[in-house]
């Protein structure tokens, strides 16, 4: 069965662009439960930089993929405003091609990919990658081409296994902490994505900054990292 590990990086849109109705219903909780101006501005901030947690609010500028049996893969990234480098805004490095492309061209080469492969590998990606990836498809007219959200348990899937590395590892919820990603590759002995000084909480600030390429590499040790602790599970938790 082929097997697929991928995953997404997102922004939020301008707090400030927001209508004021939209704005209301985005703070309202926050005016009711902060005790001062001090907190509310806080919180507010707070409110801002998650943004691009939720498709309501936010999209993919990033989506990469890792074919496991090939050990190639794929970075689709956005860079508006900037030239394509040298090949059409392709270029290759290491054992990744990195494709310049806007959200809806990403979207639609990744569910055209998907249709070759069994087996979809993420992290947290059931909480946060797979709805995502449906709600801005379907925001863009483009219809996912396997159902990533048939069965939280593998035994439901039918269409397509989705694995969900926090899922397995924590046995769905079980254990009392789930962890990062980064947390689970350091008790593996693997290089943490974040280990190169970039975090996903950075990602809107880069993108911002126009550091396209940065988001995109970052994405890249995501996808390493993710097919590494993959790895680990299905040779010794996979029962």
């Amino acid at each position: 069965m082929n097997k697929l590990v991928f995953d997404i990086e997102t922004i939020g849109v301008d707090f400030d662009s927001l209508d004021k109705t939209t704005q209301e219903n985005l703070t309202r909780w926050i005016k009711k439960e902060s005790s001062s101006e001090a907190e509310y501005k806080e919180e507010l901030e707070e409110l801002k930089n998650g943004l691009g947690f939720s498709p309501l609010t936010g999209e993919i500028v990033v989506i990469g993929v890792l074919d496991c049996g090939k050990n190639q893969g794929v970075i689709y990234f956005q860079a508006p405003g900037e030239n394509p480098p040298a090949g059409g805004g392709e270029f290759k490095e290491d054992n990744f091609i990195f494709k310049q492309a806007t959200e809806k061209e990403m979207l639609e080469k990744f569910w055209q990919g998907a249709k070759e492969y069994g087996e979809f590998i993420g992290f947290n990606s059931r909480g946060f990658d797979v709805p995502f990836l449906m709600v801005r498809s379907a925001v863009h007219g483009v219809k996912p081409t396997r159902n990533l959200m048939e069965g939280r348990y593998l035994y439901q899937q039918r269409d397509a296994k989705h694995i969900d590395l926090q899922d397995q590892l924590t046995f769905y919820g079980a254990a009392r902490k789930r962890g990062s990603l980064h947390l689970w590759s350091n008790l593996f002995n693997i290089k943490s994505p974040k280990a190169d000084g970039v975090t996903g909480d950075d990602v809107g600030r880069l993108f911002k900054e126009k550091k396209f390429l940065e988001i995109a590499k970052y994405n890249a040790g995501d996808l390493k990292a993710t097919k590494e602790l993959y790895e680990k599970w299905n040779a010794y938790l996979n029962l």
